[in-house]
């Protein structure tokens, strides 16, 4: 199972689950390890990673994901996904990016896969997807967590995404600056 070797690669952080969605799929929600960070101890802990897909929502099947979204905080962390599981898409994966430093929906191809970058300054990848996909709680009512999955990944092959379709080179370019606001009691 592809989802399985990847936690015991220790590629999945901040686990909310890891279950089965139904016709030999799995699905899981949490955040995926881009770049490891450095080891911390002489057993081989590592520290956190310096750069993950936050929020992720993936479904697999036992070898190849056919879903993946999240949340990346710099569109430049896109190739760095590719690069590091491009081996492990299925030619018609779903994919789907929330994108911090964009200021307009976009397309882009890479390595043969449609990617659908979406502009997310602050928000729930989890409900921002249900909402762009137009799913309501009834569509999703006595589903698992795993199944629900399944069901946002059925919607995506009639979804017709906004944005025009890019160049990498152009979206890295067309970048905004992204200021938060402080959080917590003043």
């Amino acid at each position: 199972m592809l989802l399985k070797r990847y936690e015991e690669q220790n590629l999945l952080f901040n686990s909310n689950f890891t279950e089965a969605a139904g016709a030999g799929l799995t699905a899981y929600r949490g955040d995926l390890v881009l770049t490891e960070g450095e080891i911390a101890d002489a057993s081989g802990r590592r520290k956190p990673p310096t750069a993950s897909v936050r929020q992720s929502v993936l479904l697999a099947n036992a070898e190849k994901l056919v879903l993946a979204a999240g949340l990346l905080d710099d569109i430049a962390k896109l190739p760095l996904f590719v690069e590091r599981y491009g081996k492990d898409f299925a030619a018609d994966m779903q994919a789907v990016f929330f994108v911090n430093n964009i200021g307009k929906a976009m397309q882009l191809t890479l390595d043969g896969v449609g990617f659908k970058l979406l502009p997310l300054e602050d928000g729930m990848v989890w409900n921002e997807l249900l909402e762009e996909l137009r799913l309501e709680k009834g569509d999703l009512k006595g589903q698992s967590a795993g199944e629900k999955v399944a069901t946002v990944c059925s919607a995506l092959k009639d979804y017709k995404p906004r944005g025009a379709e890019v160049a990498l080179e152009a979206a890295l370019a067309d970048t905004i600056e992204v200021r938060h606001g402080g959080r917590g009691p003043v």
